[in-house]
């Protein structure tokens, strides 16, 4: 496995990325074509459209379970993450910063979790005073990165 830097710890699920949701926008934009390009030519009844634009709802419906399966998991990994940190915190920060160890948001926890042991104290003090919340510039102030291949 290679070693993960902040540049390279985006997880791509191909058989997701780029099948899944590519055939389900496919899907979606064929159904709409086949609703209106059917509305053009002979006399179109009603059966025709009430079909077309059933096709078309679970086309969107098909598409919207896939998105959410995505969100939905990565909320979990989200929660996970922020009970696994708290606990870390717990050990690593000095004692004047453990009062805080609420302050944090869950997107300062997930951003920090890279954060090696030895850094994160002096991190999380930067974070909190600092009110800093973008998960993308909590990452790139890690220096010694800690890699979770766990993701989701």
């Amino acid at each position: 496995m290679n070693q993960q830097t902040f540049s390279n710890h985006g997880k791509v699920v191909p058989l997701f990325h780029f099948f899944v949701l590519p055939v389900l926008v496919l899907n979606l934009l064929q159904s709409f074509h086949w609703l209106f390009a059917g509305r053009h030519g002979a006399a179109v009844g009603l059966s025709f459209l009430v079909s077309g634009l059933l096709n078309v709802l679970v086309s969107f419906a098909l598409l919207a379970l896939a998105i959410l399966a995505r969100v939905f998991a990565l909320g979990v990994q989200d929660r996970v993450i922020r009970l696994e940190e708290r606990m870390r915190y717990e050990r690593l920060l000095p004692d004047d910063l453990k009062p805080r160890i609420g302050e944090f948001t869950i997107h300062q926890l997930v951003a920090l979790r890279f954060a090696s042991d030895a850094e994160l104290p002096a991190l999380a003090r930067k974070v909190l005073d600092g009110k800093m919340s973008e998960r993308k510039a909590i990452k790139q102030m890690v220096q010694n990165w800690r890699a979770d291949y766990q993701r989701v």
